[in-house]
């Protein structure tokens, strides 16, 4: 006797047989491949981390959503807004649970150290050569390893992220705080697997910031390293801002120097030849800008790089100059709490407030000290002195020459050796000939008029340095 069904029955059947082939053969098999090869390389690199990955970045995604969404002070503050607004529990907590989902990242070892890697090199290399001028190794190893390190630095370039991350990552694994911008498909799950972190920089959603305050002070708490730009944002006039507290806040409002593990800040320096963006960082001062729209965005972005394709294949390509990162000393938060007296978890809130503030501007200063001074800049510099003046090339290299004893003298870290004075000053003169800010006549250099808000966002990243007093 046959049994006839219908095609479709047929279809949704022989797909139940093969899902349940893959997920109790295949999927298991496929998991154990790669969570081989994942503990493979944590092992390998655990070796050679100064600081190893820590046992919470290992942790099942999934467990830290739920640590995080049922944190007791997260409760408390759950039933004190159910109890005020009249809002249901469950409505609550389902928020929670999805702000917790956004936040927490999957951080994935193999894709960090294997892939992140080599793409961070490549890209950092392709773009720009990289220096890292001034770190004191002695000083770094004397940091223990059971510590939270942070690492604080100033905001010049979206760059920044792969920069810092390709340098550290012989050293240990970054968590960064990123914003709205890597939130688009499907760059927010590379990102997420790096191990950085989503934050909504203007939200003024209390719950969804005491989520976020509450990760950033478990991660602390579990000895994540962390990498925190001070400023909040990217400089968009090439000077520094005033440093943003919220970040170190929720790191050390419940740090207790008795029992806690210790947070060690570590400053860092950035600078730049080129930085890509400072035209639309530039154009972001103006309040009445219209936003670009996505189509030209896309097309502007498209075009840069069909354009640097296209000259590298032709031979006639260059790279965007330097990049330079520089790592100051070591500051200790139980240190700093111990020489002022304070313990933050007993100080109200205003007074924690003040201590958060000297503690970011202790920190802002020492990234000062080593924000390097590289050649474009210390070109830019010149030619904004003297914006209506046709300078020879002698004129220029003189001035160059004084501008490098001035800032040697207050004690500037410039990458620009003296025994490589003429290639230097001419690779940057050539850099910012090539881009029209400095126009040539008659082998006379003199600044373009409309590209003067240009070389003074160059030249206003070390004008820290030209405003310090001897001995400040």
């Amino acid at each position: 006797m046959s049994i006839t069904i219908p095609i479709w029955v047929f279809i949704v059947l022989l797909l139940l047989t093969a899902w349940s082939v893959l997920s109790r053969m295949l999927i298991p098999s496929v998991r154990w491949f790669f969570r081989r090869r994942i503990n493979k390389v944590i092992n390998e690199i655990s070796t050679h981390l100064d600081l190893g990955i820590r046992p919470f970045q290992l942790t099942k995604r999934q467990v830290l959503v739920d640590r995080l969404a049922f944190d007791p002070k997260v409760m408390e503050a759950i039933q004190e807004i159910s109890m005020e607004k009249g809002v249901p529990l469950e409505v609550l907590q389902g928020e929670v649970t999805s702000y917790a989902r956004e936040i927490v990242p999957s951080f994935n070892a193999y894709l960090y150290f294997r892939l992140g890697y080599w793409i961070a090199k490549k890209i950092a290399r392709l773009m720009y050569k990289v220096r890292v001028d001034r770190v004191d190794n002695e000083k770094l190893a004397t940091i223990d390893r059971d510590s939270t390190v942070v690492f604080v630095m100033n905001h010049r370039s979206n760059m920044d992220y792969v920069l810092v991350a390709f340098l550290a990552m012989e050293r240990t694994t970054l968590s960064y705080a990123v914003g709205e911008w890597a939130r688009i498909w499907p760059l927010h799950s590379l990102i997420r697997a790096m191990g950085a972190f989503f934050v909504r920089r203007n939200s003024g959603n209390p719950l969804y910031r005491l989520v976020l305050e509450r990760y950033i002070n478990m991660a602390t708490r579990e000895g994540v390293c962390q990498a925190v730009f001070l400023e909040g944002g990217l400089s968009k006039d090439g000077l520094l801002r005033k440093p943003k507290y919220g970040l170190i806040d929720y790191m050390l409002r419940s740090f207790d120097t008795a029992h806690d593990r210790n947070v060690v800040f570590i400053p860092v320096g950035i600078n730049y030849d080129r930085i890509i963006e400072d035209r639309s960082l530039l154009r972001g001062l103006n309040p009445e800008a219209k936003k670009r729209s996505l189509y030209f965005v896309t097309k502007t972005t498209l075009g840069f790089i069909i354009r640097n394709f296209y000259q590298m294949a032709k031979g006639s390509w260059k790279r965007f100059g330097y990049a330079c990162v520089n790592f100051g000393d070591p500051i200790s938060a139980r240190e700093f709490s111990s020489s002022n007296g304070i313990n933050f978890p007993d100080l109200p809130k205003a007074e924690r407030f003040q201590k958060i503030e000297q503690l970011c501007d202790v920190l802002m200063d020492s990234i000062k000290e080593v924000i390097p001074v590289l050649p474009v800049p210390l070109l830019a510099a010149v030619m904004v002195d003297f914006p209506g003046h046709r300078m020879t090339l002698f004129e220029l290299k003189s001035g160059i020459d004084r501008l490098i004893d001035e800032l040697r003298f207050n004690g500037a870290p410039i990458y620009f050796p003296k025994h490589n004075f003429e290639k230097y000053t001419e690779a940057a003169l050539e850099m910012l000939t090539i881009r029209h800010m400095i126009l040539k006549t008659e082998n006379l250099y003199h600044t373009n008029p409309r590209m003067i808000d240009i070389l003074t966002y160059y030249a206003n990243s070390i004008s820290h340095w030209r405003n310090k007093k001897s001995g400040d």
